[in-house]
């Protein structure tokens, strides 16, 4: 299982559009990859009320449609700000970041391999400020995603994420004969 996680960093307190924009872009990325979507430190009280505020006030992602399906299925989770650590069924905690600390460097391959075999967290800070500091402490890996140390803006961050590594887990499906070309009893390796 891969999660894609918002780590709110704007306003613990109270609800933003902001917060509405992030998750109804976020939404389409997790339904059409699979993914899990987790809500770090939001301010929903109710999950459901939370849902139909985001799909009542967006065209992003046929109208919410996506996000409602994630809530429907139990794809969508709302989390406090981690104390020492995730919950541990949200599987290894990965920062996504422009600045990895060298010793905690991961490649976008390398999380693909990683996830095949257990699941993970793929931590995206929202706002100016990114993750947390404590947040890189917890998290066991750093991804950059770019591998070049850019830092993208949020909601391009998060396509190139949960693109990159779907497509690494293709292309390690492909290669593991997992996958075979359509009409064929071949496999592309």
């Amino acid at each position: 299982m891969i999660s894609l996680a918002l780590y709110n960093t704007y306003d613990p307190k109270r609800l933003h559009e902001a917060h509405i924009r992030a998750v109804a872009r976020a939404a389409p990325l997790s339904y059409a990859y699979g993914y899990h979507l987790v809500l770090v430190g939001f301010p929903i009280e109710n999950l459901e009320k939370f849902v139909r505020t985001v799909r009542d006030s967006t065209t992003i992602g046929r109208g919410g449609s996506y996000l409602n399906d994630l809530f429907k299925t139990g794809k969508i989770h709302v989390i406090p700000y981690p104390k020492k650590g995730f919950p541990t069924h949200f599987g290894i905690p990965v920062a996504t970041t422009s600045k990895p600390e060298m010793e905690k460097v991961i490649s976008p391959l390398d999380v693909a391999r990683l996830a095949e075999v257990t699941s993970l967290i793929l931590l995206i800070g929202l706002g100016r400020r990114g993750l947390p500091k404590e947040t890189f402490k917890i998290a066991r890996y750093h991804l950059d995603i770019t591998g070049k140390r850019i830092s993208l803006e949020t909601c391009t961050a998060m396509g190139a994420i949960a693109t990159t590594i779907a497509i690494y887990l293709e292309v390690l499906k492909w290669k593991n004969g997992k996958r075979r070309l359509h009409g064929s009893s071949q496999s592309l390796y």
